[in-house]
């Protein structure tokens, strides 16, 4: 189930592959009334107790599969649907400490509808939450 905000608290964890973290994921949900296109997603900003994450340290998961964030401008042909929350996937060795963190993030999109120079007006907005880790 979908929790309102747009950062979710369900699916907040460190990721491990091969019994090593390898850093830490969460989920968001479409806080747009319809899906979107992967091609019409912006890089997403991401802050995690204050400190900015780095672009190329960021990787979406939607449908199951894994996406680089400068992948996504060359993908029209999938759709993030407005139901399905996407993975957001850190990659920062040792991942996060156990209890709470402050999460912050802003991103935006492009409308079919809108002239491409409105991308910036086009936003999903910036939120925050205050998620608990437990290993």
């Amino acid at each position: 189930m979908l929790e309102k905000e747009c950062i979710q608290s369900r699916g907040f964890k460190n990721t491990v592959v091969d019994q090593e973290v390898i850093g830490f994921q969460f989920d968001i949900r479409l806080m747009y009334y319809r899906g979107l296109w992967l091609s019409q997603l912006r890089p997403i900003h991401i802050k995690v107790d204050r400190e900015a994450v780095r672009l190329e340290d960021i990787s979406w998961e939607i449908n199951g599969k894994l996406y680089k964030q400068d992948e996504l401008k060359e993908i029209g042909d999938i759709q993030w649907n407005v139901l399905e929350p996407a993975s957001i996937h850190v990659n920062v060795l040792g991942g996060l400490t156990t209890g709470y963190h402050d999460i912050e993030i802003d991103h935006r999109f492009s409308s079919s509808y809108m002239p491409p120079n409105m991308d910036e007006v086009l936003s999903y907005g910036n939120h925050k939450r205050k998620l608990l880790l437990v290993s």
